[in-house]
């Protein structure tokens, strides 16, 4: 009895020291540096659960065997905590210091950035590329409903929401800045403002410009004139897709309420999608006396108040235009 029962103590110490040498190894194991050699962003794709992130993590050398991230995390009590996304993991990054990543949920940030002037159809194909949006967008919103900006997101989220936060955007932007408009402007209501600063935004790409641009209309509209505007020719003759030659004296005189040298005043509807700075400027013009402009040849404008002077600067601007 005496010896059976030394036998079995002998046992048990062993097993005592393999269980804790097992746990030590474990320990060392899920706590010390990876051999992750550089920085690296890897998804985790819905539904992987624990296993299968570990056995991502085995394929990108985080850890060397699934099991010991399987146990780490146990121990841990973080295996119900692990979320999937796209995560951004550090060189030589440890196995416990990758299971906190995924538990935080801090995952890698994507942007997609939006030019102005935009349609909202030529919006919806640049977001149909964007590597990382899922889904599809399941209608084509107005012209002028989005704003455009650099928007943030994640891997895995919808195009649909992309569109959404960019119509919020655009109204959030409009209910700021329409209560402080400048007073006596030639219009009334928030859609005759965006239709305005869709064509200001049409008219010109340089900044500095476009409070003069949207002052020159500002002055056409009190006197009743025409705006003469070619971005709504281009608009009227091609309402789908953007005009890709330019325009002709027979598209001058086409018949649309788009065509802003044959109808007078605004447009019934915007012709892109302004941005931040396009809205701004119609809401606060430019003062000026001028009620023309045309291209200078370096990517601005040059602004006359006269006929006669605008005349000077379209023959100037034909000149430069065919010496090159």
């Amino acid at each position: 009895m005496k010896r059976f029962l030394l036998v079995l103590g002998f046992l048990c110490i062993t097993a005592a020291l393999t269980i804790g040498g097992a746990a030590v190894y474990v320990y060392v194991q899920y706590t010390s540096p990876s051999k992750l050699v550089q920085g690296s962003d890897i998804i985790i794709p819905q539904g992987a659960g624990v296993r299968g992130i570990a056995e991502i993590f085995q394929r990108e050398q985080i850890v060397e065997e699934s099991l010991i991230f399987l146990a780490g995390v146990r121990v841990a009590g973080l295996d119900r905590s692990l979320r999937a996304g796209e995560y951004h993991f550090p060189a030589r990054v440890s196995p416990r210091q990758a299971a906190e990543i995924l538990a935080s949920g801090e995952t890698v940030r994507r942007f997609v950035t939006i030019p102005e002037g935009l349609r909202s159809g030529e919006i919806i194909d640049r977001i149909n590329l964007v590597d990382g949006l899922t889904g599809d967008i399941t209608d084509i919103p107005k012209d002028g409903t989005l704003l455009p900006e650099t928007y943030q997101f994640s891997y895995g989220d919808t195009k649909q929401s992309i569109i959404d936060r960019m119509r919020a955007a655009h109204d959030a932007l409009v209910d700021e800045l329409w209560p402080g408009r400048d007073s006596e402007l030639p219009f009334d209501t928030i859609n005759e403002a965006i239709v305005l600063a869709s064509i200001v935004e049409r008219e010109t790409g340089v900044a500095a410009e476009r409070g003069r641009v949207a002052g020159v209309f500002v002055n056409r509209l009190n006197r009743n004139m025409r705006l003469q505007s070619d971005p709504t020719v281009a608009y009227a003759v091609s309402p789908k897709k953007r005009l890709d030659r330019a325009l002709t004296r027979n598209d001058l005189r086409f018949e649309s309420p788009y065509n802003t040298y044959v109808t007078a005043g605004l447009p019934p509807s915007p012709i892109t999608n302004p941005g931040r700075d396009a809205i701004y400027a119609v809401l606060h013009p430019s003062e000026t006396e001028d009620i023309y402009f045309v291209a200078d040849g370096t990517g601005g404008h040059a602004f006359a108040r006269t006929l006669d002077e605008h005349n000077r600067n379209v023959a100037k601007w034909r000149r430069l235009r065919d010496s090159q």
